[in-house]
């Protein structure tokens, strides 16, 4: 049964109305969001990246760039923010710009593939890829859509994320966050049978006329049922269960802070900037794969469409079981530095098996070796967002998870293009698809190594000791 907090009014300390605790049952409902999110980056970064670079031929390099825009527009998160903060839309802070962003991302994914076939076609003219008027048009036309994508990606999953505070406290926040952060990983394997399963009937020799009908019926069923979670997942969460009205007036809220004080309290540690560097590091090595592996499947091992979109399952699967193990019995036991540390070893040696299994041509080697990447994928994170937690300053929460975010939104659009362009280079000095793919594998090992060696510099005493005397000094001048 939900239990009821009565909370001052921050103006008069009378009493307000009670606002019920947030249940296990709208946990799970709020869930269904991240779910969703994660089923739209299957048909993303599962379907339309190999439809790009295989079916359509398009340079990886220029995929890479265009799939990275979502991630590149993410500074955009900070304005979003503090819109949802001061300007309600239609008596809500939260829940309508959830499902406006829900809205447009869906309507946004369905019109780039649109307008991908009529790239197809201008692309189709030539012989092979060649830069013309039309293509120049279409690709510029794609590029902005991506960026409209990208955008209400920002306002939807910022304000949702803005929801999951509103509607927590300090003693169940961890326990918002573990179910709905396990959901996402749900909505990876979800999507990825989903999508494997209206492609099913594809064979790589299929003619691009079946390809565009079942893809066109894949990006009209899966956003709407996005759109839908999303509406599920909300409607009236933050009427009943958000604290927001009543926790602080406007001049105590994060939205006044400005952006001089701001960046005095990010750079007032050493230790800052030597965390934000091991998550840019970290995070480009780990998802350098992203935007390559589905075609590795198609052009190496010969898999259609919708086996290579199944591939996720595999590795959604291996980061399920490892947050459920690592943060109930690996973290406590080994401690956070110790445990990411471990995981970026492991991270590498499977990236280094990815690589590898592309000569062995065994499709039941790349399987168990993406499923084992999932695990130490699963197993790096969680050590890295506990230790994340230990480096973010209660006085400044959103002005430090505001720069982690930033700092893996952005590594995780440059890692997109980095993986791209490493294939193209690749592709055209190396004499096989296996090296030019493997090439991308084997950087990502070596990121990994490299991300070591900041994480063996990060010092969580140094950071609390720094930062709470930078957050000090500022409110102390703000008194003066």
């Amino acid at each position: 049964m939900a239990t009821s907090n009565f909370l001052p009014d921050p103006e008069s300390g009378q009493k307000l109305k009670p606002v019920k605790q947030v249940n296990l049952l709208t946990m799970f409902r709020l869930g269904l969001f991240q779910m969703g999110l994660s089923m739209m980056s299957i048909l993303i970064l599962g379907v339309l990246n190999r439809v790009m670079i295989q079916e359509i031929a398009i340079p990886a390099t220029l995929v890479s760039l265009v799939l990275a825009l979502p991630a590149f527009v993410s500074p955009a998160r900070i304005w979003f923010g503090q819109m949802s903060d001061v300007k309600p839309m239609w008596g809500y802070n939260r829940t309508v710009y959830v499902w406006v962003g829900a809205a447009v991302f869906a309507i946004a994914s369905f019109l780039a593939i649109q307008v991908l076939w009529q790239l197809n076609l201008a692309a189709s003219n030539t012989d092979g890829w060649v830069w013309t008027t039309q293509t120049i048009g279409w690709t510029a036309l794609l590029t902005l859509i991506f960026a409209i994508y990208g955008l209400a990606i920002c306002a939807s999953g910022t304000a949702f994320a803005a929801l999951l505070v509103d509607i927590s406290e300090e003693e169940n926040r961890s326990k918002v966050v573990g179910v709905v952060w396990s959901l996402l990983m749900v909505g990876i394997v979800v999507g990825a049978i989903i999508s494997s399963s209206l492609l099913r009937q594809l064979t790589p020799e299929a003619p691009i006329e079946s390809l565009q009908t079942a893809v066109n019926r894949l990006f009209i069923i899966v956003p709407a049922i996005v759109f839908g979670l999303s509406v599920v997942a909300t409607l009236g969460v933050e009427k009943k269960y958000s604290h927001y009205s009543h926790r602080s007036t406007r001049e105590n809220r994060d939205d006044s802070v400005s952006l001089g004080r701001a960046w005095k309290i990010l750079t007032a540690s050493r230790q800052t900037g030597v965390f934000f560097t091991f998550l840019l590091v970290m995070t480009i090595s780990l998802f350098m794969q992203d935007p390559v592996l589905e075609p590795y499947a198609g052009q190496v091992f010969g898999m259609p469409l919708a086996e290579s979109t199944r591939l996720n399952v595999f590795y959604g699967m291996g980061i399920l079981i490892a947050y459920g193990v690592t943060g109930f019995y690996i973290v406590p036991r080994l401690g956070k530095r110790r445990t990411a540390r471990l995981g970026c070893v492991l991270v590498a040696i499977c990236a280094f098996m990815l690589g590898l299994s592309g000569f062995t041509a065994n499709v039941a080697f790349l399987k168990s070796s993406l499923f084992l990447f999932g695990l130490a994928t699963g197993f790096l994170t969680t050590a890295a967002i506990s230790l994340m937690l230990d480096l973010t300053a209660a006085e400044a929460a959103g002005t430090f998870i505001g720069a982690w975010g930033l700092a893996q939104s952005v590594s995780r659009g440059v890692a997109v293009v980095i993986g791209g362009s490493v294939l193209d280079i690749g592709r055209r000095l190396l004499p096989s698809l296996e090296l030019a793919y493997g090439m991308v594998f084997f950087l990502e090992a070596l990121g990994m190594v490299v991300s070591i060696w900041f994480l063996n510099r990060v010092n969580v005493t140094e950071f609390q000791t720094s930062a709470k005397q930078a957050i000090a000094s500022v409110l102390e001048s703000d008194l003066d």
